[in-house]
């Protein structure tokens, strides 16, 4: 018999969190696919979300093997070229690049194709990563606009707090303010603009987080938004045994017992993408039970508190995270976000898709 631990991903589930997008949103759908779609599958989400239409991603490289694989969609490169080899590819490939910088401005002038590029021009309205500060625009976007490489431009800025309580009025209203003199179609809303902020949805609307089935905001759930888990993380208990009071638990002891208790072993550590920092009274599901994690979650296994739980012994089904448990949850009680929890999900856990 094989390692219980598996990571099943429903398809059924991306489709409806599209769909809540799309109630949300009139605008075209760019499906932010990055990080082999948040530790997903790549090309399973991408067939899910066959809808709609864009997808966004960061390597040249999965972009073409979305379009060898046959999705005519329009690709977005989110951190653009890093090279300026690669800009044949993506001219070949019918990519379309964001532009963020003026040494990536400077490489398209070495590509000698014309009106082979879409680009993207991304303007930094209060993030402070990547994207044309407010005094660069201008001289960017003419540049762009009389490049003999350009076919078209989108206009586009990424927001810091659209998931807290301060929101987007102001990037919004900078982001206007710099462009309102541009014909160009434009892309703002990230997932919780979205859900949130109707006003800032343009032509385009970029949703990551709530396809995948979490909440991006901290006072709703994703099931008050009419979200379905896509990724459910589960293992089995491989070991049941009585601890008395006083009795340390795992690594360092962290966990001492203040009574009598029974505990189980979960073939889940964080060598399958569990965080190893997720301290005592994370959430588990035991048989559909909900429970907490004892002690130091170590490579291989991690320890859960089976008191209370009369049927739970070795076999029992344990749900780390996904149908019936949050990873919202999950990642609140390991001081991380759920982003995290599922980019992290490792090579070695086998995934079931339907």
């Amino acid at each position: 018999m094989s390692r219980p631990i598996q990571a099943h991903i429903d398809l059924s589930a991306l489709q409806n969190n599209l769909r809540v997008a799309r109630r949300h949103a009139s605008s075209r759908i760019m499906a932010v696919v990055k990080a082999n779609a948040y530790g997903h599958g790549l090309l399973r989400v991408a067939e899910a979300l066959g809808e709609a239409e864009g997808f966004a991603m960061l390597d040249v490289r999965d972009a073409i093997a979305l379009r060898e694989a046959g999705f005519r969609q329009t690709i977005l490169l989110l951190e653009g070229f890093f090279s300026a080899d690669e800009l044949p590819l993506i001219a070949e490939y019918e990519l379309s690049t964001v532009i963020h910088s003026m040494h990536q401005l400077d490489m398209l002038d070495a590509y000698p194709r014309r009106s082979s590029l879409q680009v993207w021009l991304k303007i930094n309205t209060g993030m402070n990563r990547l994207g044309f500060v407010p005094e660069q625009v201008p001289a960017a976007m003419e540049k762009l606009k009389s490049h003999p490489a350009v076919r078209e431009i989108t206009l586009m800025t990424h927001f810091s707090h659209a998931d807290e309580a301060e929101g987007v009025a102001d990037q919004l209203e900078r982001f206007r303010s710099l462009t309102a003199t541009y014909r160009a179609p434009r892309s703002l809303a990230n997932s919780a603009a979205l859900l949130r902020y109707p006003s800032s949805h343009s032509e385009w609307v970029r949703p990551g987080i709530m396809l995948y089935g979490a909440s991006p905001f901290a006072d709703t759930s994703a099931q008050q938004l009419g979200l379905r888990p896509v990724m459910t993380l589960s293992s089995g208990v491989i070991s049941v045994r009585d601890v008395k009071a006083g009795d340390r638990i795992g690594y360092a002891g962290l966990f001492r017992a203040g009574t009598t208790m029974r505990i189980g072993t979960v073939a889940c550590g964080y060598a399958d993408g569990y965080p190893r920092h997720a301290p005592t009274g994370t959430p588990v599901l035991v048989n559909g039970q909900r429970t907490r994690t004892l002690g130091r979650v170590s490579m291989d296994m991690l320890g859960v508190d089976l008191s209370g739980i009369a049927d739970a012994d070795v076999g029992s089904r344990v749900t780390l995270w996904g149908a019936g448990l949050p990873v919202e949850d999950v990642a609140s009680s390991a001081g991380t976000v759920s982003y995290e929890l599922m980019c992290a999900l490792t090579a070695r856990v086998p995934i079931v898709a339907d």
